[in-house]
């Protein structure tokens, strides 16, 4: 999955409304018109790896796309903490903005909207088991970790998928 697939699932499982997106975005540091927000949200062929009669098209010369870089992405999960939680005073020499990581989009979608939808681990669990996934809390917690610590676990789009889509089943009732 990319990172323009991840928002069209993340904004579906919680329901977001197109001129809530355009703010999320905002909130995140990146200025967005509505219409720009639905170019990102637009499905893409290499977001669907079952479908192998996709046309390929060159996205960069498409005008009805806007690839979501992991910039924009981690950028709209900064927003998208904002949006729900507030705004937090940084605290003395910490950055006013905070600086974009090295993650992977699966692994960084986790952590962000645990954050923002002040989730537990057992919360996350059960989401997943909603959407018929076991996940241990070792694995959780592999999958929360920084970067480059030893029970780091990269987030397949498996676990990404069936999170979002447990999302989309507690939240959309």
């Amino acid at each position: 999955m990319d990172n323009n697939d991840l928002l069209i699932r993340l904004r579906y499982a919680l329901d977001i409304k197109n001129k809530d997106m355009v703010e999320i975005f905002k909130l995140g540091g990146i200025d967005l018109s509505k219409e720009e927000v639905l170019k990102v949200l637009t499905k893409t062929p290499e977001s669907d790896e079952e479908d192998d009669d996709s046309i390929w098209i060159d996205y960069e010369e498409h005008d009805d796309y806007i690839k979501a870089e992991d910039s924009l992405f981690e950028s709209f999960l900064n927003g998208f903490i904002i949006f729900k939680r507030g705004r937090q005073e940084p605290k003395p020499g910490q950055p006013e903005v905070p600086s974009l990581t090295n993650e992977r989009s699966n692994n960084l979608l986790l952590k962000k909207v645990k954050i923002a939808l002040q989730l537990t681990s057992e919360d996350m669990l059960a989401i997943w088991e909603l959407a018929g996934v076991t996940v241990t809390k070792g694995e959780l917690g592999a999958l929360l970790r920084k970067v480059g610590h030893k029970n780091y676990k990269e987030c397949g789009d498996r676990y990404a998928r069936n999170f979002l889509k447990g999302l989309a089943i507690k939240y959309r009732k």
